[in-house]
């Protein structure tokens, strides 16, 4: 008879979650051409139009984890997610951050908000993550919501870096990321609590989060390989080598 592993400590496995950032889309070809200022304005003005898909997407994620958890406390600081992205009473949210966003790279309300430029890759991606908070256990889709250990990173990247390399991006776009960066490590450590309690019952669950959390990864780098093939023109041999305009303004 073979014998289950040991589970591994609460630090080892915590360590395991966070290796599995060197797979986080801040590693894809698009997001790098960003970071490098690579872009045109179409392309970037792409990825902000899609992105709004995963945006408003999140609290519907986040609502179907607090429809499926049966602990007050979780849900209790869990619904700030919601209102993080909704917004609440007169305060303004992450959504309508998002549309600001869309303004400052040169869309209006209407062409981010109508979903007309979101690519059939995205909503596939988005949807099935929406999918999974609402059919599997919540402390699956609590641990699917940990790619927010990586989070900080790439919101940092942007605020550092468009100023420079996207000078004609308006400053006040930037007030997204600059929020996340805050908001992302709060929600982390109640994430990475329920993810380690739950699943350090054995190295069977533990093996089960990291399966959990590459499946996040995965959709988060789905996402961005619909955008470059939405408004990039690949060549096999060479990579992203040319650029196409696409129907954005």
């Amino acid at each position: 008879m073979i014998e289950a592993a040991t589970p591994w400590s609460r630090e080892e496995f915590e360590s395991k979650l966070c290796e599995k950032g060197k797979g986080y889309h801040i590693h894809h070809p698009f997001n790098v051409m960003m970071y490098e200022g690579k872009l045109s304005k179409a392309q970037l003005q792409s990825w902000v139009a899609n992105r709004f898909y995963y945006q408003i997407g999140i609290p519907q994620k986040d609502a179907a984890i607090m429809s499926n958890c049966p602990d007050r406390e979780i849900r209790r600081g869990w619904i700030l997610r919601i209102t993080d992205h909704d917004g609440v009473d007169q305060v303004q949210g992450g959504i309508e951050a998002w549309i600001k966003l869309g303004e400052a790279v040169g869309l209006t309300e209407e062409d981010v908000t109508s979903l007309k430029y979101v690519s059939p890759g995205v909503k596939f991606a988005v949807d099935a993550y929406i999918n999974f908070a609402r059919q599997r256990p919540w402390q699956e889709a609590v641990c699917s919501s940990l790619t927010e250990l990586f989070a900080p990173h790439i919101h940092q990247q942007r605020i550092s870096s468009w100023p420079e390399m996207y000078p004609w991006v308006k400053e006040e776009g930037l007030t997204y990321f600059k929020k996340r960066l805050t908001e992302a490590r709060r929600d982390v450590e109640q994430g990475l609590a329920v993810t380690l309690d739950y699943f350090s019952q054995s190295r069977a669950m533990q093996e089960k989060a990291l399966e959990i959390l590459q499946f996040k990864l995965d959709v988060l780098w789905v996402i961005a390989d619909s955008i470059m093939l939405s408004c990039c023109d690949i060549n096999i041999e060479n990579g992203i080598k040319y650029k196409r305009q696409d129907q954005m303004r």
